[in-house]
């Protein structure tokens, strides 16, 4: 049976004690996955929004006021990610990168009606492989981090 490490809640406590000024304190009852995986997507749009913004400004010559709204949005996705649970930010990072690769594709189809080869495809499922290998193994094996022996 896989032991799974509890990750750090931010809650409010009924008291106002027990978190600083703002009055909140860490539960360790557990973060939810799908809190997890929100913040992955939301950080995802803003950066890769804030990057096509700058793009359009730059290379496409529509307005320099959209390369502002993209310096924005880019400032943006660092506070959502620095609201992830785990506090490593070389796992954090490293993890958004599978989910970066992914969503710039995705992107890329939705927004600009570039169509993937199958080699862009596999080369986003290996980095969204390689991602969920860094978020999940050391909740897996119950560590704080990867074995290193």
């Amino acid at each position: 049976m896989f032991r799974t490490r509890h990750l750090p809640v931010f809650r409010r406590n009924p008291n106002g004690h027990g978190g600083g000024r703002s009055g909140y304190a860490v539960d360790n009852d557990g973060m939810t996955a799908a809190r997890i995986v929100i913040l992955f997507a939301v950080a995802a749009i803003a950066e890769i929004g804030g990057a096509w913004l700058v793009w359009q400004a730059v290379r496409e010559n529509r307005g320099w006021w959209l390369a502002l709204l993209g310096i924005l949005a880019l400032g943006a996705y660092g506070f959502i990610a620095a609201l992830q649970p785990e506090a490593n930010f070389g796992r954090v990072l490293a993890a958004y990168g599978g989910v970066f690769i992914a969503g710039s594709l995705a992107w890329g189809i939705v927004v600009d009606g570039f169509r993937p080869t199958v080699w862009d495809y596999v080369g986003s499922a290996v980095a969204l492989v390689g991602a969920a290998i860094i978020v999940l193994a050391p909740v897996l094996a119950g560590t704080d981090q990867a074995s290193s022996t």
